[in-house]
């Protein structure tokens, strides 16, 4: 059996990436004004934060319709016999149901639709595990439950500038009773049965990402070999850093630098900074 690994895309893995691994991407929207982009094809990251600063507003998002799934399936059918679909969690996009509906409108391939139950690199990094496996001959079971094993260890934690455009879109959860202090304060958040929702209320940008460092520290000095990335709405250089600092601190940890694209930006607005983390 050949199988095709699928992704969208809020992994923002790069094109080469993607290319290299053999990994196909349907591509969420976002819809400045009249106007509608697909990102990592019409509009980057970069591209994006700019056009954010001249407009002043930020975007809509929007999953990808049905109709571009299904004919993202009908083509993958022609060279494929099963697809195994790695998408953000499903707490706060449709995009996971909208490939299991288109699914089940195709003849011809198989498909296994997978809740990351998170979003950005640490999405991509069950792409580049499922890619992996299938290169190597593995089934779609074999690759779903290798990526239930990480579901075990993956975290992540991250937080924003702003909270009033998670708040607005209806994406951040569990935090009704307190929002209007939350937006006050910098706190740490985290993805909880597929939601955002607040981890701790913390009041500046320095000691949130402090937080964020010590949970990380406790995790990977209890033993194991881990897979990290600092992930930035428009700050690299302070991404960079932070690599740095764990790259000389923990020789169990390979960390890279990734980036919150378009359609995260929009909820999370520019200056986010988040740490994901598993164990290989």
């Amino acid at each position: 059996m050949k199988t095709a690994v699928l992704t969208d895309s809020t992994a923002y893995l790069p094109k080469n990436v993607r290319n290299e691994k053999q990994i196909h991407m349907v591509p969420l929207n976002v819809i400045f004004g009249h106007e509608s982009y697909q990102e990592e094809v019409d509009i980057q990251a970069d591209d994006f934060y700019d056009m954010v600063k001249e407009g002043g507003d930020l975007p809509k998002t929007s999953q990808p319709s049905t109709g571009l799934m299904v004919e993202k399936l009908e083509e993958l059918a022609r060279d494929y016999d099963a697809v195994v679909a790695i998408h953000l969690s499903s707490g706060i996009s449709g995009t996971y149901q909208g490939m299991v509906t288109a699914g089940d409108m195709v003849d011809g391939i198989d498909v296994h639709a997978f809740d990351s139950e998170i979003s950005c690199l640490m999405q991509g990094f069950y792409a580049i595990e499922a890619a992996e496996l299938a290169s190597n001959g593995a089934t779609p079971e074999q690759i779903l439950a290798r990526l239930e094993e990480m579901k075990q260890s993956m975290q992540a934690y991250f937080m924003a500038d702003d909270l009033s455009h998670l708040h607005r879109g209806g994406r951040l959860s569990g935090a009704q009773a307190f929002v209007g202090g939350l937006l006050q304060v910098k706190p740490v958040l985290h993805f909880v049965d597929t939601k955002i929702v607040p981890f701790e209320k913390i009041r500046t940008r320095k000691k949130a990402l402090k937080r964020i460092l010590t949970l990380f520290e406790e995790t990977v000095n209890s033993g194991g070999e881990y897979k990290a990335c600092i992930i930035h709405a428009n700050r690299e250089a302070e991404a960079e850093q932070i690599k740095q600092e764990i790259e000389k601190e923990f020789d169990n940890v390979e960390i890279g630098v990734s980036y919150f694209g378009p359609v995260i930006g929009t909820h999370l607005g520019e200056g986010a900074m988040g740490l994901g983390w598993y164990k290989k």
